[in-house]
Order: C-alpha cells, then sequence, then structure tokens
C-alpha cells in the first residue's frame, strides 16, 4: 500500500471516529447506523469491477427536488443510502488552463474519462494543443476489462461520447456532423465521427439512443458507403431496438442498441415551468410519447451488466468489467424548465442505482459510484416567492405544495448549467477516495486505482 493511500486511509478513518463522536452526543440512532456503514466501508485493494452512474446534471437540487416529490422531505433516495459521500468541483478550463467556472458536459466528462480538464465542447482531448488523452474506457480494454457505456441519450453525447472517442468539438456525432472537426475527419487522417469512433473501439455494450448518427452514411476510408449501423455489424456486432432485442441480445459478441432517434423519450410529462409559475399540478408518470418497447435505463444497465459478467466468465478471466452508466435527461429537461420531466429522470436514474447497489451487495469486490458531471438551475423557493422567470408548483406524494423556479436565462431560452459543486457518493474498493471536497479530475484517479489501471 502506498504511502498516499496509508494517509488517506488514516484520515477517512479519523474523520469516521470524529462522526461518531458527535452522533453520540447529538443524534438518533439512524445516524449510529451511518457511521457504522461508514467505518465498515473504508477499504483499499483492488476492484473487480467499476459500475460508475451520473445523473447529467443532477445537482444538489435535482436530487433533493425528487427526493421530495417521490419518497418525502425525510425520505431517502437510494443515491442517499451510499456509506461515504462528498463532493467535487466541477469546473472547466480555457485553452491556456485557467478556469472557465461553468462546464458543459464535454469537458466535465472528459475530467472523470482522461484526468485531464479541457475547454468546454471538447471529447476527450487537450485544451491547448487538441491532443487525444486516453480515457478510463480505453485504459480498461487495454488491461482486459470487459467494458459498456448506457445512456437515455443519444449515444453520441457528450457523457459517453468521452469514453471512446476523442474529437475538438462535441457536435462532431455521425459522418454528416463534422463541420467542427475538420482534423478529425478521416480524410485528414483522423478518427472519424464519435459515432465511428464508439464503433471502431469494439465497447463490448452499448446502449442509447441515437439512430439517427448511425444511420449516416460514411464518407471515407475502409467503410466507405456504409452506414455506421453497418460498420458495427461488419466489426460484429449484435445490433438491437428494443425490449425484445435487448432481452435476446448474446455475450458472444458485442451488442450495439439504439432504442430512439434520438434521445431516449422521458418517462414522465407535465406543464413546464412559467412565467408566474403555473396551477398546482401533479406529475403524470407514463409518457404516451415513449413507445412501450422502450426498455428503462434500469433494463439497459441490468441487462449491460448480466452481459458483461457473462463475457468475462467465458473467457475464464480474472479481471471484471467498467460500465459507465448515464441518466442523460435529468439535464435535458432542466434546460427545458419540465420539473415534472426532470423528476421522473431522476427517479428512473435512482432505480439504476438500486440495480448497480444491489449488484454490489453480491459482489464486493466492486466499486461503485455515483456522481453529476455539473449543477443545474432548478431551485425548491417559498410558496410566497414572485420568481423573475419560469416556475411552477407541484404537489408532492405527500400531499404537499412545493415550487420550483428556474432563472439561469431569459424565458424562452435554455436555462443553463451552474458553477456548483456537486455531491459524489461511493462504496467498495477505494470508495473513501470520494470523500472531502475534490477535484472531478480525481475520479479518474479513483476508478485507476480501483482498476489498477496503471
Amino acid at each position: 500500500m502506498s504511502q498516499s493511500v496509508r494517509r488517506r486511509l488514516a484520515l477517512a478513518s479519523a474523520v469516521v471516529a470524529a462522526t461518531t463522536v458527535a452522533v453520540a452526543v447529538t443524534s438518533t440512532a439512524g445516524a449510529f447506523d451511518n457511521a457504522d456503514k461508514a467505518k465498515a466501508a473504508i477499504q483499499s485493494g483492488k476492484a473487480k469491477n467499476v459500475i460508475l452512474l451520473i445523473g447529467d446534471g443532477m445537482g444538489d437540487s435535482e436530487i433533493t427536488l425528487a427526493r421530495d416529490y417521490t419518497v418525502g422531505a425525510d425520505g431517502r433516495l437510494n443515491m442517499d443510502k451510499f456509506p461515504l459521500t462528498g463532493s467535487y468541483t466541477t469546473y472547466a478550463v480555457h485553452a491556456d488552463g485557467t478556469p472557465d467556472y461553468v462546464t458543459d458536459s464535454a469537458a466535465s466528462g472528459t475530467g472523470w474519462a482522461t484526468g485531464v480538464k479541457t475547454v468546454n465542447g471538447r471529447i476527450s482531448k487537450t485544451p491547448g494543443t487538441d491532443k487525444a488523452v486516453p480515457t478510463l474506457l480505453e485504459l480498461a480494454q487495454k488491461k482486459g476489462y470487459a467494458t459498456g457505456s448506457v445512456t437515455t441519450a443519444e449515444l453520441t453525447d457528450a457523457t459517453p461520447a468521452v469514453l471512446a472517442s476523442h474529437a475538438t468539438d462535441r457536435s462532431c456525432q455521425g459522418p454528416a456532423d463534422m463541420a467542427k472537426c475538420p482534423a478529425d475527419r478521416i480524410a485528414a487522417g483522423g478518427p472519424g465521427s464519435i459515432a465511428e469512433q464508439s464503433v471502431s473501439h469494439k465497447v463490448d455494450v452499448l446502449f442509447g439512443g441515437g439512430q439517427q448518427r448511425f444511420d449516416q452514411t460514411i464518407t471515407d476510408g475502409r467503410y466507405k458507403g456504409l452506414t455506421v449501423t453497418q460498420k458495427a455489424k461488419k466489426l460484429g456486432y449484435q445490433v438491437v431496438t428494443d425490449k425484445n432485442g435487448l432481452q435476446g441480445a448474446k455475450a458472444n459478441k458485442p451488442v450495439l442498441g439504439l432504442f430512439a432517434t434520438g434521445n431516449v423519450p422521458v418517462e414522465w410529462t407535465g406543464k413546464a415551468a412559467a412565467v408566474g409559475g403555473t396551477d398546482p399540478q401533479r406529475c403524470t408518470t407514463s409518457n404516451p410519447a415513449r413507445p412501450a418497447t422502450t426498455p428503462s435505463l434500469a433494463d439497459t444497465a441490468a441487462k449491460a451488466i448480466e452481459l458483461l459478467e457473462a463475457k468475462q466468465k467465458a473467457k475464464h478471466s480474472k479481471q471484471g468489467f467498467f460500465l459507465q452508466i448515464e441518466g442523460a435527461s435529468i439535464d435535458k429537461q432542466d434546460h427545458a424548465a419540465d420539473p415534472c420531466g426532470q423528476i421522473g429522470e431522476t427517479a428512473a436514474f435512482d432505480r439504476a442505482v438500486k440495480l448497480a447497489r444491489a449488484y454490489a451487495a453480491k459482489h464486493p469486490d466492486t466499486l461503485v459510484v455515483t456522481t453529476a458531471d455539473h449543477g443545474h438551475t432548478s431551485q425548491i423557493v417559498p410558496l410566497e416567492a414572485t420568481p423573475p422567470g419560469l416556475s411552477s408548483t407541484l404537489v408532492t406524494n405527500e400531499g404537499q405544495q412545493l415550487k420550483v423556479n428556474y432563472s439561469t436565462n431569459t424565458p424562452g431560452l435554455s436555462q443553463e448549467h451552474t458553477g456548483v459543486q456537486v455531491r459524489i457518493a461511493a462504496q467498495g474498493p477505494q470508495a473513501f477516495r470520494v470523500l472531502g471536497i475534490t477535484n472531478q479530475t480525481d475520479l479518474f484517479t479513483t476508478i485507476s486505482e480501483a482498476l489498477r489501471l496503471r
């Protein structure tokens, strides 16, 4: 064990010891339980598997809103039940390395995927020189781990893209979308679009939306004239598009799941926030625009774990898997000032958290981390408040009214991210590294150390 790890373990133990003392004086049995769980959770050593769960745009306000609405102010979501919790900073950088205080998903994802901060809009490349930086997924593949990426966004969106591609700009999602990435074009000697790179990496499991990107025709190189989906099939991928196809997928070949033309439709609907507010509303928990054949995030996460585990067992591999799971539309509904859509996507993400923690309970050599990429706009405000922007009043499952405000941009424009630090929580080997206030890039180190990637 390295000296730095010993120091971190000692600090973590001291934190828990102090917590126990404080709890003994002031708190209830529940807090005693938390201290005991924290003590038991502080462990070093190698992880066989890592499950990283990203709630896109899921700051503390978004978590609190979902908690208040679904399980009550004194209730707890699954993501609230991790034994070790900290916060990390999320800023991006300018090309010269100076801080850009509000990040986008591309720069933030690059931070944990590579350990390097970059400029907003860039995918796993350096901020000044625009050079590709190895990602956690690439390093895990080299060490013999099975790998997967699951999202409710397009598979070519920023958060999944940071794992299996390198692009000057996040907009370069398909072969027809390369205007901002001239040096990344295959004709220029580059790796091609995000969609092309993702299947070229032969990631074992790719589940999400974005069929429109994979249906684009490749314009240069070995696969010229084929769509990206056809290229994937040439590379041995099984391609599935609905629940039945998902359940029928086998572990003997990589799987590309494309469950929507664009982003996967959200689970809940309701009235968007409005200037002057809305009448008190209950959210509709079934979206008529979401096809019944669309798998949930928990469905795709469960199948991904099943496939990755089966692949390694078939190979008799001592290594396990690395899997990233993203609840993408928490962010997208926040941008749209749609509290019901946002809460529904947070609840769907929380079910995936429950599934991951249940797997880890049976496989304690699994590191599970849940966090966000950045904060967002929603704020819970007093009922008597009259926000200058958009607001909505909800009637929670407790039968109480709750007002949520969106005021990070002019009404009619997309609401904006915020530069706030966000929660990170974990259990399993190396989970103690999330304690305190860390940097987003430290998550790269936590996972690298857990899987012994370096």
